[in-house]
């Protein structure tokens, strides 16, 4: 198995665990958000050459991902749990 097609296989194995992640604009998250009365968000802050911001949330069976330049405002009711990283497969 060459790397490509190994690294090809490890992608799906990863997407195949986690399920279907599906990402949106910071905007549609928040309204995803509203949706919920005391949502669950995990995030986590990458800083290479400029600073992002990465959610995660679950809504009806689906996990909803968004990355942000600056920090969402989210609302009290929000459980809010910190990740050192957020990995998306490709």
């Amino acid at each position: 198995m060459t790397n490509g097609a190994a690294a090809a296989a490890a992608i799906a194995q990863a997407i195949k665990a986690s399920g279907a992640i599906v990402s949106v604009e910071s905007t549609d998250f928040m309204t995803i958000l509203d949706k919920v009365d005391r949502p669950l968000v995990v995030c986590s802050e990458s800083k290479f050459i400029s600073t992002k911001y990465h959610y995660l949330t679950a809504y009806k069976g689906l996990i909803f991902y968004t990355k942000s330049l600056s920090p969402l405002m989210l609302r009290p009711s929000v459980e809010v749990i910190r990740a050192k990283k957020i990995w998306i497969p490709a």
